[in-house]
């Protein structure tokens, strides 16, 4: 008499808790991209109109100055 065994090793919980963790580290990695944002940013705007001058940054500019600092990390 012959049959057929399968055995499975990766189940249906293993595979909930790997996107679940997967889930959490794209939003840490989003959480620490955004604190990037907002302290490259709090930090530009903190500067006066003479720094950023100096630096040839317009103030008009700093958001986008700041995006790009924190999509590099």
């Amino acid at each position: 008499m012959a049959y057929y065994n399968q055995t499975r090793t990766d189940s249906g919980i293993e595979r909930l808790l790997e996107r679940t963790a997967q889930v959490f580290h794209e939003a840490a990695a989003a959480y620490a991209k955004h604190r990037v944002y907002r302290t490259t940013l709090n930090e530009l705007r903190a500067l006066s109109d003479r720094e950023l001058a100096d630096l040839g940054m317009h103030r008009a500019a700093l958001r986008s100055i700041a995006l790009e600092a924190a999509e590099r990390t």
